[in-house]
């Protein structure tokens, strides 16, 4: 595959993304990009097009399908060896084929976590909401039940964390995920990984990128 390697994640709400992310990033040194962290860095660059972004965002609008793209486009042609982790884009079909029609990604790590489990882990989230810590009760817990450990304040959970809301949720990113995913299918580029737990999904992620990352180019987890 050359001697970047250009990926993209997709997963669910509470699939463990974000962990896997963080240690692709740490033991393999893909430079690990959220939408959300192209669109901050451009407009902090202010280039053209992250001026042009900037202004649909202080008049209170999405930044258009098209302005996303070209933000993305840009930002990734500045990122060299070993490669990077693309999250949060693409997000429609469209994105995808700009993406391939570029040859800006690889594969698709595609993370499956069964709904049931998902909801699981999210239903047992509390929040501190001036400090934003967030305990699980299930393995992170508040060491006075419903109180936030540091200032003893009260916990509350999100609407959105409420089972019913979960599963609502999941619902949407599947429907609107299953054209993305697809279209990688089809493609020959998608890399599904199944599981429950994210230490059990790891070491299959883990074997997939020693296979395609050149050894010279990996990190030793420090």
């Amino acid at each position: 595959m050359g001697s970047i390697f250009r990926a993209v994640i997709i997963g669910a709400p509470g699939s463990g993304k974000g962990t896997v992310s963080s240690r692709i990033k740490s033991i393999f040194g893909l430079k690990h990009l959220s939408s959300g962290d192209l669109l901050r860095s451009q407009i902090m660059k202010g280039s053209e097009v992250g001026q042009e972004a900037k202004k649909y965002i202080d008049e209170g609008h999405l930044v258009p399908n098209h302005v996303m793209i070209e933000l993305i486009l840009k930002e990734l042609e500045e990122i060299g060896p070993p490669g990077y982790l693309l999250d949060g884009f693409p997000r429609t079909q469209y994105q995808a084929e700009i993406l391939n029609d570029e040859h800006l990604i690889d594969a698709a790590l595609c993370l499956h976590v069964p709904f049931d489990e998902i909801v699981s882990r999210i239903k047992d989230r509390w929040l501190h909401l001036p400090s934003g810590r967030i305990y699980n009760l299930s393995f992170n817990p508040p060491k006075v039940p419903g109180r936030d450990d540091v200032t003893g304040e009260e916990l509350v959970q999100r609407d959105d964390d409420k089972p019913e809301s979960v599963l609502k949720r999941l619902e949407v990113y599947a429907a609107n995920t299953r054209p993305v995913v697809d279209f990688y299918r089809q493609k020959g580029t998608l890399i599904e990984f199944h599981g429950r737990e994210t230490n059990k999904i790891w070491p299959h992620v883990e074997k997939f990128l020693e296979s395609v990352i050149p050894p010279q180019s990996q990190k030793n987890e420090s």
